[in-house]
């Protein structure tokens, strides 16, 4: 039996499985007519559930004349309707109303994590850049190029660098870079507009089928709205002459078409002694709309550059000796430019009424230049170690995915399946040694990079009662090509490799207060294609396996808690040698850990939020005391209280603490932890809104980013292995205010 045969037959059988049982269609919207997805719709007779998909729509089987459906939805008021007849479908307005802990139900569903960060959306929307990846539980981040440069990512023990270990997607176009001038998987999400976020679809562990590389410590991706409630217009000012200007304007909003654009614009000098000069421009602009009833269709274009001059990171000696203030540079012209313009076109097609079909086309191109220096006079004493990284990429790629609900007597489920290709063709891929911005002195990389993923995927969920059992499973295959333009002869060298993930999970859902989970598979992080090249194929996909066993609990009605124990091991640790253009293999690692997250609600008006986060992250191939992973954070805690009320008033307070950890492999240098508090405040009206916020409320001297470096300063004849850091915001306050029409 050929495949194509086998899919057929497969999809007749569940169609007729599910054509048996009684059905209730419906469709879901809100004041804005605009469709309402992912609600969850259950029957409260026989505990049959089902979920609205992303036009609002659903189909729940199994229903009878005077069953009660009960429809909730973060944000939304619970509603309950009493099933009068089989053949009318329902269409059912929810009223937005404030977020309420009381009402949360945890679903049956591997994402049910997720329901973590929409409280986070929902009482402390996000409004900079910095705080969009912090909106996910455990995730910290440090910026070290004065907001030009993707920020460094920790995770579970990984100091992911830009996003080595993490995959990033923004409505599923892929953020991360492979084979980047600066570093593998670069994560660079400074082209999304925070107020455009809708949703923040996150997971830890390698344990989700339809992601594929770098899908190590997680994933998250970042959902971006589909219609506007209404236009905004946005202002802020703040210390160290920060401005932005925002702009959201609606073009369509009815219940099959929607259109709006955003644009934002951003400047500062930030604190540091020579100004960073940054700017940033976005323009974002979105159309849904559906064609017919079973057809929908969407595109997405967005434009993001920026510019900046950078400090860069500071060696403590020079701190110390007073040769240089906390934010002042030993090489004030570093710094860079970047820009990427992105094309996005979705296809959605309902087969039936069980059945769906996704398809999305992504096209994206993007230059990047940049300038550092971080050992400053080490390698040459007369010119400086100032490198330039640059590149010129396209990257293109599209993904097709069926999905099929089943049911009968006995259980139900779902099951799906999909493709994905991913091309990126990296041009003038440079690494050199430069003076003063100017003058390029040696070129140490330089060649085109083709690089080609294609993926393809299946999953199951199998529902048994309580038990839900979702076996998967991904096959991805890589091809690399590095045209090395300093080689005498042209020649197109290659390499290719294929890598198999399974992934089994098992969740029991004993009520809609608990879900117990046990997590297991396998996912990779691949190489860059010049160490490919070099190596000969060697260490080109190392595996990643991990396991996950933890709950999700509301014990109380205002409480919602999860739980996880861990354990992750990697066949092979990448650590990359940016003034050297390559990624050093540094052995397999070991990582477990407990994570704890807890939202609270005590009060209508009064939310607190706790991420604390333990790992023990060693080497295994190392004797102990040599076998510590240099910056991997042992200990990470984040905690906020804030305040919503009716009377249109808000506030928060939140602290974020990372503990002391190694910065090599001895532990004889030491990254220093910090514990920073930020606030906010402000009052909402119909039309207006006025706020502040305080970065650094107590103005604490902290490291934002550290790194161990050997370098040597103009005026040293011996070099120095310590600490290189770039300072903390200080105390940083600014003012917003913003109208809506």
């Amino acid at each position: 039996m050929t495949t194509k045969h086998l899919y057929v037959f497969i999809t007749v059988l569940f169609i007729s499985i599910g054509a048996s049982a009684q059905s209730i269609s419906g469709l879901l919207t809100n004041a804005y007519n605009a469709p309402i997805p992912e609600a969850q719709i259950y029957n409260q007779k026989n505990k049959t559930h089902t979920h609205s998909d992303d036009d609002g729509k659903f189909m729940i089987e199994g229903v009878s004349i005077g069953d009660t459906l009960r429809i909730s939805h973060i944000g939304y008021q619970t509603k309950y309707v009493v099933i009068s007849s089989l053949t009318k479908e329902l269409n059912i307005f929810l009223e937005k109303k404030s977020i309420s802990l009381n009402e949360i139900v945890i679903s049956p569903k591997l994402d049910a994590l997720n329901l973590i960060s929409d409280i986070n959306i929902q009482v402390n929307p996000v409004n900079s850049s910095q705080e969009i990846l912090r909106q996910v539980p455990g995730l910290f981040i440090g910026q070290h190029a004065g907001g030009g440069k993707a920020e460094q990512i920790f995770l579970r023990g990984f100091d992911i660098d830009h996003g080595t270990d993490i995959t990033i997607t923004a409505d599923g176009i892929p953020v991360n870079m492979v084979s980047h001038a600066h570093g593998q998987g670069y994560a660079d999400l400074h082209f999304l507009i925070p107020e455009t976020l809708d949703k923040i679809d996150f997971g830890k562990g390698p344990y989700y089928a339809n992601q594929g590389n770098f899908n190590t410590a997680g994933y998250v991706d970042f959902k971006t709205k589909k219609q506007l409630r209404e236009s905004t217009i946005k202002l802020e000012a703040g210390q160290f002459d920060t401005y932005r200007m925002l702009g959201m304007f609606n073009i369509l909003n009815n219940l099959d078409h929607s259109a709006y654009i955003a644009t934002e614009y951003l400047a500062t000098d930030g604190p540091f002694d020579s100004p960073q000069n940054f700017n940033r421009f976005n323009i974002f602009g979105k159309y849904t709309g559906n064609l017919s009833e079973t057809d929908r269709i969407g595109v997405t274009l967005s434009h993001f550059e920026s510019t900046w001059d950078a400090s860069g990171q500071i060696p403590v000696r020079a701190v110390n000796s007073g040769l240089i203030s906390r934010f002042g540079a030993i090489d004030d012209t570093e710094g860079g430019t970047t820009s990427r313009t992105n094309f996005l076109l979705n296809y959605d097609k309902e087969l039936s009424p069980n059945s769906v079909i996704k398809n999305s086309f992504f096209y994206s191109k993007y230059d990047f230049k940049l300038y550092s220096n971080f050992t400053f006079f080490l390698e040459d004493p007369i010119n400086g170690d100032q490198i330039k990284q640059q590149e010129d990429r396209t990257l293109f790629g599209l993904k097709s995915e069926y999905s099929q609900k089943f049911t009968n007597t006995s259980f139900g489920g779902r099951w799906n399946a999909g493709i994905s290709l991913r091309k990126d063709q990296s041009n003038d891929n440079e690494l050199s040694r430069t003076l003063n911005r100017r003058e390029t002195l040696e070129n140490i990389q330089f060649g085109d990079i083709d690089e080609t993923n294609i993926g393809v995927f299946a999953n199951a969920e199998f529902e048994f009662g309580k038990w839900t059992i979702n076996p998967a499973l991904r096959i991805d295959y890589f091809d690399f090509k590095y045209n090395d333009f300093l080689q005498a002869n042209y020649e197109t060298q290659s390499q290719s490799e294929a890598i198999v993930s399974p992934k089994l999970n098992f969740l029991y859902n004993h009520s809609e207060n608990l879900q117990a989970y046990v997590k297991t598979g396998k996912g990779f992080h691949s190489n860059d294609a010049r160490v490919v090249i070099a190596q000969n194929g060697e260490e080109i996909l190392p595996a990643a396996y991990g396991f996950d066993v933890g709950f999700i609990w509301k014990p109380i009605p205002e409480l919602v808690l999860n739980t996880a124990y861990w354990q992750l091991y990697l066949e092979q640790e990448f650590v990359y040698v940016g003034d050297a253009g390559i990624v050093e293999p540094s052995g397999k690692t070991r990582r477990q850990g407990i994570d704890f997250s807890m939202r609270y609600q005590p009060f209508q008006w009064l939310f607190w939020n706790v991420d604390a986060n333990y790992t023990h992250a060693r080497s295994t191939e190392e004797p102990s005391g040599q076998d510590f992973i240099p910056l991997a954070p042992d200990f990470t805690l984040s905690n906020g209280v804030n305040v919503q009320l009716e009377s249109g008033f808000y506030g928060g307070i939140n602290l974020k603490h990372i503990k002391d950890r190694p910065a090599n492999e001895d532990n004889s240098i030491v990254a220093e932890g910090y514990t920073v508090f930020d606030m906010n405040i402000g009052y909402n009206w119909e039309k207006l809104s006025l706020g502040i916020q305080v970065q650094n409320l107590f103005d604490t001297e902290w490291n934002e980013t550290q790194f161990a470096t050997e370098s040597r300063l103009q005026n040293e004849t011996q070099s120095t292995e310590e600490i290189h850091f770039t300072p903390g915001t200080p105390f940083f306050l600014k003012a917003s205010i913003a109208y809506r029409f």
